[in-house]
Formats: C-alpha cells, sequence, structure tokens
C-alpha cells in the first residue's frame, strides 16, 4: 500500500494542483514551522429578517387572514409576529461557541445511563457509534452520548452547514405558528416552494438578489441550454435518480404511448469520475439501484445490462485528458451514444481530489459539441462555494445539478434538481416524490441561501485561512503528509501510507474531532477527509489545526 501511495502522488504532482494540494519534495527538511494560534477575530457578516421579507409580505397577510379564520386568533398579532425579525447568526452565539471550544474531547455532562440498542440491519448494527449519538448540540459542537463534547469538523456528514440551532430556522417555527402546513402534493405547490425554485434558478443563472430585471428575463427565458427548470424532491439519492432518468429518456420510452426518443436504438453510455486504478468505486451518486451500479455494485447484474445493450457504464479517470479525448472517439458513434457525464467538482467520497479547469472545460467543450449532458451533483459543495454552486467556480455551464443535504441545513429532507429544457422530457410521473414540495423545507432553503450570499467573502476568507493552515501543518510534517487536497472548508490531509492516517484520525476522534480516513474502499488514497461548517471562524481553524499538529507528533 504504501507503495501504491508513493507512485500515486508522483500521478498527482503534475496533474491538477490548482488549489491547496501541495506535494512535498522529497528533500524536505524535518524543520517544523511555528504553527501557533494567529489570534484572528472572526466577524460575520450580519443577517437580520422576518418571514414578510423572505417570502413577501402580500402573501404573509394572506397567511395571517387565513390562520385567524381557521384558528379564532387575532390576525393583528398573527402579523406583528410575521413582521419580527430574527437575527440569523447573532455575535453572542458565534462567541459561545469560541469560548467552548477548549472543552472539545473532555467529558461535560454525565454519559447516558440507559441507551437503546436499536433494531438496524447487521451491517449498521456493526458500524454505529453509539458513544457520538448526540444528547444534545449548537453550532458546530455536539456532545454525545458519552457526554464528551465533539467538533463537528464533517458537518454532520453535509447535513448542517451553518451547524446545529443555526439561529436563522427560527423563521421556519414561526411560519409552522402561522399555520403554514408542510405536507403539500406535487398538485399543490405552495408559494414558498415555488420562490426557491426561482431563487435556485437566478442563482445557478449568475443573477444577483434584487436585479429584478434579469431575473424576470431569465424565468421566462425558453433557451433550451439554460437551466431554468426544477424539480423538488426528498433524498439526493432520488434527485441523481431523476437527473439519471432525463438522460436515459432520450434513449428508451418512459412510459408505452411517448414519442420516439431522440437517440432510439443507440446504445446508451453513463460515464462517470473513475478512481485511481480506472475501476468505478470513486464515484457516489445515491443508492438506488441503478446509481450504485455507477459505482460498481451489482457487477453481475452491470454485466447483465450491458449484455443486453440496455445500459453501459464507463469510468473516466479524474483530469486524464488523453482518457477523455479517448472515450469520445470511442462511444460518440453507433452503434454507441454517450448518455450523460456525472461527476462532482470536489470527489469528497475519495480522497478529497479536485478536477482541474483544463479537464473541466475540455469535458464540457465536449459534451456541448456531441449532445452530451453534463451532470453536475453539486449535493457535497453547494453552500460550501462563495458562488453558491461550484460549477460557477468553473466558467461552465451544466445541463443538469443534482442538490439536497445542504441547503435544508439538517432542518428537513429537501433535495432539487434542476435542469435545462431540453431535458425537460418526463411525464408527471416520471419522478415524483408525494412528499417533495414541503413549504418549511423550502423556507429551510431560502434562510440558508440568504447567510450563505451575504457572508460569500468569509466563505472564501476563511476557506483559504484553512488551507493555508493546512499546508503550513503540511510543511511542519512532510515526512508523514504528501499532500493537502480539496478546497477551503472541505480539504483532506493525504498521507503518505495508511497506518498513520489510520493513527491520525484515532487521535483526533480522541480529542473530539470528527475526522475519517476512507479506509473502506479499495485502492482509495489514505486522505484524513474534514468537512467544516461555514461558521466555523478563524479561532475554531486555529484550534483545530493545533490539534492536528498534536496528533501528528510521535507519529
Amino acid at each position: 500500500m504504501a507503495r501504491h501511495c508513493s507512485a500515486h502522488t508522483k500521478r498527482m504532482g503534475n496533474s491538477f494542483m490548482t488549489d491547496i494540494s501541495t506535494v512535498r519534495p522529497k528533500d524536505a527538511t524535518s524543520k517544523r514551522p511555528a504553527l501557533q494560534r494567529k489570534g484572528r477575530a472572526t466577524v460575520f457578516e450580519p443577517v437580520v429578517l422576518s418571514l414578510c421579507e423572505m417570502v413577501g409580505r402580500e402573501y404573509i397577510e394572506s397567511v395571517c387572514a387565513a390562520r385567524a379564520f381557521l384558528s379564532g386568533e387575532s390576525e393583528a398579532e398573527l402579523l406583528r409576529l410575521a413582521e419580527g425579525k430574527v437575527e440569523f447568526y447573532p455575535h453572542a452565539f458565534h462567541e459561545r461557541l469560541v469560548s467552548l471550544l477548549p472543552s472539545v474531547g473532555s467529558a461535560c455532562c454525565r454519559p447516558v445511563a440507559q441507551s437503546a440498542l436499536g433494531a438496524t440491519s447487521i451491517a449498521f448494527q456493526a458500524n454505529s457509534k453509539r458513544a457520538l449519538a448526540p444528547q444534545s448540540a449548537l453550532g458546530y459542537l455536539r456532545i454525545g452520548e458519552d457526554g464528551r463534547l465533539h467538533l463537528t469538523s464533517k458537518s454532520e456528514h453535509y447535513h448542517t452547514p451553518l451547524g446545529h440551532g443555526f439561529p436563522g430556522y427560527k423563521l421556519i417555527e414561526r411560519a409552522r405558528r402561522l399555520g403554514i402546513p408542510n405536507a403539500t402534493h406535487n398538485s399543490t405547490r405552495g408559494h414558498i416552494t415555488r420562490l426557491v425554485e426561482e431563487e435556485l434558478v437566478c442563482r445557478a443563472g449568475g443573477v444577483a438578489s434584487g436585479d429584478s430585471t434579469s431575473r424576470a428575463r431569465l424565468l421566462a427565458s425558453h433557451d433550451p441550454a439554460r437551466l431554468t427548470r426544477v424539480l423538488n424532491l426528498e433524498t439526493g439519492s432520488l434527485a441523481a435518480e431523476a437527473a439519471l432518468k432525463m438522460v436515459l429518456a432520450r434513449f428508451y420510452k418512459p412510459q408505452a404511448a411517448a414519442q420516439e426518443p431522440k437517440y432510439w436504438g443507440r446504445l446508451p453510455v453513463v460515464v462517470v469520475m473513475g478512481d485511481d486504478e480506472g475501476g468505478l468505486e470513486a464515484n457516489y451518486h445515491g443508492t438506488t439501484m441503478l446509481a450504485q451500479i455507477m459505482r460498481g455494485m451489482w457487477p453481475e447484474l452491470l454485466t447483465a445490462l450491458e449484455h443486453d445493450g440496455a445500459v453501459f457504464v464507463r469510468s473516466l479517470r479524474r483530469n486524464r485528458v488523453d482518457e477523455l479525448e479517448r472515450l469520445f472517439e470511442v462511444y460518440e458513434k453507433p452503434p454507441y451514444k454517450i448518455a450523460g457525464v456525472f461527476h462532482e467538482l470536489l470527489m469528497m467520497n475519495y480522497a478529497a481530489h479536485l478536477l482541474s479547469d483544463d479537464f473541466v472545460q475540455r469535458l464540457y467543450s465536449l459534451c456541448k459539441e456531441h449532445d452530451v449532458p453534463t451532470v453536475v451533483d453539486e449535493i457535497q459543495t453547494c453552500v460550501w462555494s462563495p458562488e453558491i454552486f461550484m460549477f460557477r467556480e468553473y466558467g461552465v455551464e451544466p445541463s443538469i445539478i443534482v442538490l439536497g443535504k445542504g441547503f435544508p441545513g439538517g432542518e428537513c429532507a429537501a433535495s432539487r434538481i434542476l435542469f435545462t429544457p431540453a431535458l425537460d422530457n418526463l411525464p408527471q410521473f416520471g419522478a415524483l416524490v408525494t412528499n417533495g414540495q414541503e413549504e418549511l423545507a423550502s423556507l429551510a432553503y431560502l434562510v440558508t441561501l440568504r447567510w450563505a450570499e451575504a457572508n460569500a467573502e468569509a466563505t472564501r476568507t476563511i476557506g483559504e485561512y484553512y488551507q493555508e493552515r493546512l499546508n503550513d501543518l503540511a510543511a511542519a510534517h512532510p515526512r508523514l503528509i504528501a499532500s493537502i487536497e480539496g478546497r477551503r472548508h472541505l480539504a483532506g490531509l493525504y498521507f503518505v501510507g495508511i497506518e498513520p492516517a489510520k493513527v491520525f484520525v484515532t487521535r483526533l476522534q480522541q480529542a473530539g474531532l470528527d475526522i475519517s480516513v476512507q479506509a473502506y474502499k479499495t485502492g482509495c488514497p489514505p486522505c484524513a477527509l474534514t468537512k467544516l461548517p461555514l461558521t466555523i471562524g478563524y479561532e475554531a481553524v486555529d484550534f483545530i489545526i493545533e490539534r492536528m499538529d498534536s496528533a501528528l507528533k510521535g507519529l
């Protein structure tokens, strides 16, 4: 494994070091630069809004009138509640979290005495960590059933980009108090859900908040290549599956009465990002059957599907433009046709590897030339980008964007796909989820979006500060850390071997930091992953680096 990783490091050295990746030279000295705390204070941009300001006064006035009629409450009192402003992330809230940092890893309260065993599957039971299960949580801190304080340095696996108990989500409680129902149906999508659809289209199209002229123009556009369509679903897996249905609907009829698809009779080839050996395990686009097949699961079923010519799956190694060119040469001619390219921009399920600008530009150029849909999976990157969507940092225009997890901030399960009119090819029930239109889940999207937009510069500067400090850490430990991978808050420490990576992660977990290494994946480089919440400031970054430095000593 160590020999493999050494070779891997050499390949990576000339491939895509466009961001924070920094391979250490072989003759690096062992002298350690100072890693002391910088002492920089964090100030986030304040966001203070009411429900009226969030979703529109005219709508809220109607809501209050309807609630007063149903409940007999005072309409004026209800309206005063809707007009009350909420501070999304008070400075005192942030300061409280900072004051608790020295206690991370220590026992803060008694452990849970009687904890249920549960009745889950054997596989889930074997991987359950009840000690880390939350008793209570606030911001980026969590007290587990073990009574210890933990720092959620993986954002609870992307669920909480703004941390637990984010004060801005109090607007959801107020909306519920006004009687705005969460449960709706596909045919009764509410005002807030429809508003979120418009907001996402505008942000994906680069329309700034408040630019009403550009907003109206974009929303009225019938350009087949613009992202002006949205489907609301429940989970990221279902959103990714909906995207897969859309690309396959150009080869197969979604129902018997449908018109003959554009590429009827051609053999569809789905392309995904592969691992370093060219296998399928590096990508992850959900847990539905076809999505699992795309990542190398159910291998006999994939063999049968390819034998019958139903669907083919091919991997493409990241940043290999030569392989990209060859793939189009082979499969962009009869009897084949590339059905779509599914990709993440930052492969947090595979060692935090980042796709290079040159590779992405060439990929999108070829896809546009050959009428191949591009599906960018932003479940793990949306909101973490100062542009809200990371694809905008590359200057490309995908055919489909898959969203989930981060936008509702752990308050609700809610996913979305944005897509172009050219791929608006499914019937009503083609990608339907009965409970995918929840109004309060949509409000959570709006709250997250408003704070993330207002603090885009903080996301950029604090993220860059974190990567700078990680590079300092790597320079201080050149015999252990080969490079730093990823971008800003979503970063990984790529070790020279799997064993020191495991020890490092174990030490940090014992010190209260939630960090993992993907040792369970065959051939995956030994990379310790972090996914810091956006509400983490300079103080917490310094604290994390200090704990990492301590964990590396003596390895």
